[in-house]
């Protein structure tokens, strides 16, 4: 069925559509990270709160998360490059409603907005590349996609301090997100020269009441945690938070009684009794839950407590991104011998990095920026082990007709971490600050890492017994 779809295709441009569709991804990838550098300054701008801090970050990321698989369905129903178009259109226009907004709470919706048209967008890159890369350049194809991806990272940390630093034409932060503007809209008009068109896949429906649900599961249960200091922990909150875990119990049967009528739930609810999976799953989530909130907490630390500016933070993230491309390149290899043992020894390799990092926080006065980056060199060497072999070995046991579902499970997954960290650490940080200082916030936050991580490799190792 692959190779008959893929011969009504034209191919004859297929790299020009590869430079398109990898350079949407690009703008993707930025995007997570410019917005860190500038948290920091647009929550004085704006005369922001933690949590809408926290927010900003996090609801772009539950968006994303709950509706990426609705994203990839539509594009079999409609056809990739409509829905291409439909997602980078909406993330340009989302992006420069982000740079107008006048309040914490404009800019919060606004991403939630961001997030969902990226949801669009993103799932389109990867099923274009399957569909038309399927002979002996799909390895370099997909390989120039992968280190695409990782330099994503360190040109967004480097573009947001400078942005912010420079301060263009008076904009400020607000550059962080006019700057997707003019590169939507290129990206825009070349998809729609030369991107081809998709036949239509029968069959494919949607699940929007299970994104629905989902999504207000996800925003009782993660919700408080971002709000909870500003509302000084009341009882209601923790209401709030049960009713979450409750809507999300209630996720499962919405699931289980759509398979039953013959619908398409968004989860392959037969991946539910493969134990290596679920057991992936959740070195998966312990692992992203210690992602971005590790750069959210660092750049809080460098720029509120030891009052580095914002280029020089920005830079000093630049040597972790690039140990972490050179590691990604170097555990695909090692993990096809060594399987999920590279993963652990990623997982021991961040935690020496954390606690390195916690020597040069808790011993040095007022270390520099460049002490902090070649610390922290460390650290992205071991998450660029994890994290580049981890969805194959997420994967690895899941049958072949199931891999489209287990993959959208995964990333689902990844997402919901991150947002979860984001929150939780993001207010632990925030609390300790209050109490303390940055420095204690930082040092506590850097404990829980650890926790987190340590998780991870316990998770890993269980997932090996369930998968030998």
């Amino acid at each position: 069925m692959h190779q008959a779809v893929t011969k009504q295709i034209d191919t004859s441009r297929r790299w020009w559509v590869l430079a398109i569709v990898v350079a949407a991804q690009f703008m993707f990838g930025v995007d997570a990270f410019i917005v860190n550098v500038a948290i920091p300054t647009i929550a004085v701008d704006l005369k922001a709160s933690p949590a809408q801090i926290e927010s900003v970050i996090a609801i772009y990321l539950m968006a994303y998360a709950t509706l990426v698989v609705t994203g990839g369905r539509l594009g079999d129903i409609h056809g990739t490059k409509t829905i291409f178009l439909a997602g980078v259109l909406g993330f340009t226009a989302t992006s420069l409603w982000c740079g107008l907004a006048q309040s914490g709470a404009e800019l919060i919706v606004a991403r939630l907005a961001q997030g969902a048209t990226a949801a669009l967008m993103v799932p389109q890159v990867l099923a274009t590349l399957h569909l038309l890369f399927t002979d002996e350049t799909r390895n370099r194809a997909f390989a120039i996609y992968g280190i695409v991806l990782g330099l994503a990272g360190a040109a967004g940390f480097l573009l947001g301090g400078l942005l912010v630093t420079i301060d263009l034409a008076g904009t400020g932060w607000r550059a962080v997100f006019f700057v997707n503007v003019p590169c939507g809209l290129a990206i825009a008009a070349a998809a729609w020269r030369i991107m081809p068109s998709v036949p239509r896949r029968a069959g494919t429906r949607l699940d929007i009441k299970g994104s629905v649900v989902l999504f207000a599961g996800l925003l009782c249960l993660i919700g408080p945690l971002l709000f909870g200091h500003d509302f000084g922990w009341a009882p209601w909150l923790w209401a709030v938070m049960g009713s979450g875990g409750a809507i999300l119990a209630a996720f499962l049967k919405l699931e289980h009684a759509m398979a039953r009528a013959g619908g398409m739930p968004l989860i392959d609810l037969t991946l539910l009794s493969d134990a290596a999976f679920l057991r992936g799953l959740g070195a998966a989530f312990f692992f992203f839950l210690a992602n971005l909130s590790f750069y959210l907490v660092m750049t809080l630390f460098m720029q509120r407590g030891l009052k580095i500016p914002p280029l020089a933070a920005g830079m000093a993230f630049i040597p972790l991104a690039l140990a972490f491309v050179v590691a990604s390149r170097h555990s695909a290899t090692r993990a096809r011998h060594r399987g999920t043992k590279v993963l652990i020894e990623g997982c021991m390799l961040q935690i020496a990095g954390l606690a390195a990092l916690a020597l040069v926080a808790g011993y040095v006065d007022k270390p520099t920026a460049i002490a902090l980056a070649f610390t922290m060199v460390i650290f992205g060497y071991g998450q660029g082990l994890v994290m580049a072999p981890l969805s194959g070995a997420v994967l690895s046991t899941v049958k072949s007709v199931a891999a489209g579902s287990a993959s959208g499970a995964y990333g689902t997954t990844a997402q919901i971490g991150n947002a979860a960290g984001v929150a939780a650490i993001g207010a632990t940080f925030f609390a300790i600050e209050a109490l303390q200082s940055a420095r204690a916030g930082f040092l506590v936050s850097l404990a829980l890492f650890v926790t987190l991580i340590m998780i991870c490799a316990a998770f890993l190792a269980w997932m090996r017994r369930a998968s030998a």
